[in-house]
């Protein structure tokens, strides 16, 4: 009962992720954060299925998402143009949440941090749909 799957079915009927499911996703099911793809896609595709989450919700899945892309994928302090491919279906496009766009710049903002810029292929557009959502804050380094 505490796998991610398990988690998003009931949050999946329920219609909405409380701050009690938060916690529970903290403390029962990913104590650790995110370790793998799967669950990274899974909790992803909770942020823009889901139409009512608390803020912690955002806050969390921003956090160890940058931990788990920047950090937990080898090489550690890059985001190689592999995995920039791998999250442009989530950044981009009518998928894109607030949440997503958050992720973008936070991603940026990290890999910016390590002395590295993120490809720009998943930028480009994250940058602009968070633009258009008017939610954009500051500039997106890009690779040259």
């Amino acid at each position: 009962m505490n796998s991610p799957e398990a988690f998003a079915s009931n949050v999946q009927k329920a219609g909405r992720i409380s701050f009690g499911d938060v916690q529970r996703l903290q403390r029962d099911i990913l104590p650790d954060g995110i370790c793998l793809r799967e669950e990274a896609e899974l909790l992803l595709t909770l942020d823009q299925t889901i139409s009512r989450a608390d803020r912690a919700f955002a806050d969390w899945l921003v956090a160890m998402m940058v931990d788990f892309v920047v950090w937990g994928v080898r090489p550690t302090g890059t985001v190689d143009a592999e995995t920039a491919a791998w999250l442009t279906p989530f950044l981009v496009g009518q998928r894109a949440t607030k949440t997503m766009c958050r992720l973008a710049r936070e991603l940026a903002a990290e890999a910016d941090r390590c002395g590295t810029a993120l490809p720009s292929p998943a930028l480009n557009g994250a940058s602009e749909d968070c633009a258009s959502a008017q939610v954009a804050v500051g500039p997106i380094p890009l690779a040259a």
